[in-house]
């Protein structure tokens, strides 16, 4: 390793280091602030009360999406019945007003979830900092960007003095070496990673993902990626800049342009870890190895391949985590050593800041052509990330495929990813999710989900169970 060698995540941290105290706490300036309803009014309070005002206007992007209705969106505020979402809603739009910033409000066609619009906007740039009160942040590393997720009160302080207070984090690599299988995705890869390291894992990292099946990924399954590395316990992910991130930024409204442009792109080239940089940490792992992926208990570690059968308290030396799996199996309504095709599932959910972009609505597209949802599957949501990924899918045909196949097509928002606002499970429900979280109740109370790629949920609400979209006489 030489002295001098440094790893992606040491060249971005220092590139916006401000500061560092004898107890290693940092002050890192923030470049991007993206801002939503839900963990933000507090904060603009707390500008009321210490009368200030955000420290740079133009730094700031907010959007309305964790508490948006997905149907009826020509009513705006009107349409959310729930009144404490309501109330968050017209705050966020009053607080913009009030310190004029930019929204993307309910009305507008670009609004969407957080982590799909900043990027598609190109406010999302390489050598960057973003922060966002949301522990989804990390999507945004994808980007050789830091993205970091904060809390109510941090959000506050970044409004009011551009900065934010931090621990250097420890460099952990995931390499995945070798050509991904045919149906195999980035979330696969994801899940893949975190049934392997476990949801404590990353804790205390930043994780670098590396590899020929990394740098294969477009930049939406980068996202991907980056977006679940915080199910990995880690702080943020980072994907190395490329040329497919230059081809995805370039003409963007926000990116740069003109001269800018090649000013920006000659520094971004240095955005890779040094070929010698130490990690703190290694995992290398096989593309060959990885099968599409299934969850079946109620933690993101708590995946196996579509192939296997659901493991039992007995698979588990840890005794902490057999117990762990006898609550979810008993949660889950499953049994040791059944097939993980052999489970049911009552809805299905395409969409969340980790799968709705428009390479996942031609996916599900491509699967359920010419095809019908199972009888027995109450309802399947395919939920566009944002307006623009919505007009695009519609200007492509993609929302005639999947309304012809039985799906509904949505607004954009959040939608039942999480249970704050209409879309939502019902107790005992299975559901195949493209979401990043299976906790319990998170999708609804008692609602049982099923994290996988948006090619497995489209293919299981076609056939009523899970199947392996890798083999190609599921159908």
């Amino acid at each position: 390793m030489a002295v001098n060698a440094r790893t992606l995540y040491d060249k971005l941290w220092d590139r916006r280091c401000v500061s560092t105290d004898d107890e290693g706490v940092a002050l890192i300036y923030i470049d991007r602030h993206i801002i939503h309803e839900v963990s933000s009014a507090q904060a603009f309070e707390g500008l009321r009360a210490a009368g200030r005002r955000p420290w740079r206007r133009e730094s700031i992007l907010a959007t309305p999406d964790h508490n948006v209705p997905t149907t009826d969106r020509e009513l705006g505020v009107d349409g959310i019945t729930d009144r404490v979402s309501r109330q968050q809603v017209i705050a966020l739009d009053n607080n913009c007003r009030e310190f004029d910033l930019l929204e993307f409000s309910l009305t507008d066609y670009r609004q969407g979830i957080v982590h799909v619009i900043s990027p598609e906007q190109g406010m999302t740039l390489p050598g960057t900092t973003v922060v966002c009160g949301d522990s989804h942040t990390a999507t945004h590393g994808a980007f050789a960007a830091l993205g970091v997720g904060i809390g109510t009160s941090e959000v506050e302080h970044v409004l009011a003095t551009q900065c934010l207070r931090q621990q250097k984090a420890r460099n952990m690599l995931v390499r995945v070496d070798g050509a991904l299988r045919p149906g195999v995705t980035a979330k696969d890869v994801a899940l893949y990673i975190i049934g392997q390291i476990g949801t404590a894992g990353g804790t205390g990292c930043t994780i670098e993902f590396a590899g020929e099946a990394i740098r294969s990924l477009s930049m939406e399954g980068r996202m991907t990626l980056c977006n679940m590395a915080i199910e990995a316990g880690a702080r943020a992910g980072l994907v190395a800049y490329d040329a497919t991130t230059e081809a995805y930024l370039k003409g963007r409204p926000y990116a740069p342009a003109g001269e800018d442009w090649q000013r920006a792109t000659a520094d971004w080239q240095s955005l890779h870890s040094d070929p010698d940089a130490g990690f703190d940490l290694e995992h290398i792992y096989a593309a060959a190895d990885i099968r599409p992926q299934v969850s079946w208990g109620t933690s993101p570690e708590m995946v196996v391949p579509v192939d296997a059968a659901v493991p039992g308290p007995q698979d588990f030396d840890n005794p902490v985590k057999a117990e762990a799996c006898e609550s979810a199996l008993s949660y889950m309504g499953l049994s040791p050593g059944q097939a993980i095709t052999d489970i049911h599932i009552d809805r299905a959910f395409i969409g969340s800041c980790t799968n709705s972009r428009i390479e996942d609505i031609r996916e599900v597209a491509r699967i359920v052509e010419g095809k019908r949802i199972a009888p027995g599957v109450k309802q399947a949501l395919v939920v566009p990330g944002s307006g623009l990924v919505k007009r695009q899918a519609e200007e492509e045909g993609l929302d005639s495929i999947i309304l012809a196949a039985g799906f509904e097509w949505r607004e954009p928002g959040c939608s039942m990813c999480l249970a704050m606002n209409a879309d939502r499970l019902l107790p005992g429900e299975h559901c195949a999710s493209t979401s990043n979280r299976n906790f319990q109740s998170r999708q609804g109370l008692g609602g049982r989900t099923h994290l996988v790629s948006p090619a497995m949920a489209a293919a299981a609400a076609i056939s009523g169970h899970f199947v392996d979209v890798s083999q190609g006489e599921w159908v």
